[in-house]
């Protein structure tokens, strides 16, 4: 299933549709108005959902929220759920939808933040009295110097490894990647406003996930954490019971940032949130982040850093054909390393099962 895995957004969203027709989904398209990819193509919010009518249990995943992310994410729905046919797979009365490409722009120009530079991961907050993340003003003008003429990767290392031996590694990570909301030409900005992938996501969620009673939801994320690995980071479930029944579900490899027992640090206004506030308080939520690591964590940073650099100084259309993209591919969807793809493919496989034997495991009205 290894060549899954797309050479570019285009066709990614091509080799998408043409499976989930295949495999005899209902699809939806969403566009993003006013802008093109680098090939000039539509830029796209596709769902597909395979099941009957009116499901009681849907398991939902997503691809491309972090935009460049979306390689792996794409394949893993592509290539596991759609072509070998796990969506069809699922038990009676239930459901799955796939939320292809959430943020296409991002995917299409290889950036993990959307048309507005905004990381739409940290969008999900009230805009008028957003969280302040005071630790990330200490850190900023390391992370996005002001107007450097040129991005030189060995200065950037220099001054990022100073940052991490003042602060530690534990220190710097939660002050960048907390999500901020003061810096719009910072890292993990979460955005003075509503996205437009937000809108289309929170609409998605009203019209085919809201009815669900049970919803297994699985957002796929690389980047963090140990090469090959899938981390199932625990996101959500209001119930008091939501934690424990996902630890039933996805057993001991299951973490949460709170806990302090994940690669990832506590983030706020994540997609789930606003799954949660759909289904309300009647609905059950098993929510996770799906994450598989790629590059140690300083070379993610660099990457990030060069990236937010390029695109301050050159047009989106000459940006992603820079050589400093290479490292953007390499820090979330290493291009030439097939032992990667296969851990990958082999892990989705298994948490993709997870949650729907969890699912079928699940009596209606109960908390799991």
């Amino acid at each position: 299933m290894t060549d899954a895995f797309p050479a570019d957004y285009a066709r990614a969203r091509a080799d998408f549709l043409r499976a989930a027709e295949a495999a005899g989904a209902r699809l939806k398209t969403y566009t993003l108005a006013g802008h093109r990819g680098p090939d000039g193509g539509d830029l796209c919010v596709d769902t597909a959902y395979v099941g009957p009518a009116a499901p009681g249990k849907l398991l939902v995943t997503v691809s491309g929220t972090h935009g460049v992310e979306g390689f792996c994410g794409s394949a893993c729905q592509t290539g596991i759920l759609l072509r070998e046919g796990l969506a069809r797979a699922a038990g009676p009365g239930t459901g799955v939808l796939l939320v292809h490409a959430l943020n296409p722009y991002g995917f299409a120009y290889l950036r993990r933040v959307n048309e507005d530079e905004v990381d739409l991961n940290r969008n999900f907050v009230d805009h008028g009295a957003p969280p302040h993340n005071d630790a990330y003003d200490a850190v900023h003008t390391t992370l996005v110097p002001p107007e450097p003429a040129a991005f030189s990767p060995r200065e950037s290392v220099a001054n990022l490894t100073a940052l991490r031996d003042r602060l530690g590694p534990q220190t710097l990570q939660e002050a960048v990647t907390r999500g901020q909301y003061r810096h719009p030409d910072g890292l993990f900005y979460g955005g003075s406003r509503p996205t437009w992938s937000r809108r289309v996501f929170e609409a998605v969620v009203a019209e085919q996930i809201a009815g669900a009673a049970h919803v297994a939801y699985i957002d796929l994320h690389t980047g963090l954490g140990e090469r090959g690995v899938g981390e199932p980071i625990f996101r959500g479930g209001r119930d008091a019971d939501a934690y424990q029944r996902a630890r039933r579900w996805y057993g001991d490899a299951l973490t949460a940032s709170e806990l302090g027992t994940s690669s990832s640090t506590p983030i706020v206004g994540n997609t789930a949130s606003a799954v949660a506030d759909g289904l309300g308080p009647t609905g059950r939520l098993t929510a996770i982040t799906l994450e598989f690591g790629t590059r140690p964590g300083p070379e993610v940073l660099l990457a990030l850093c060069a990236d937010a650099w390029l695109h301050r100084h050159h047009a989106p259309a000459e940006a992603v054909r820079s050589e400093l993209k290479q490292l953007m591919r390499a820090a979330f969807c290493p291009a030439d390393d097939a032992t990667w793809r296969g851990q990958v493919t082999r892990r989705a496989r298994e948490v993709f099962g997870q949650a729907l034997t969890g699912l079928a495991d699940a009596k209606p009205g109960d908390a799991g």
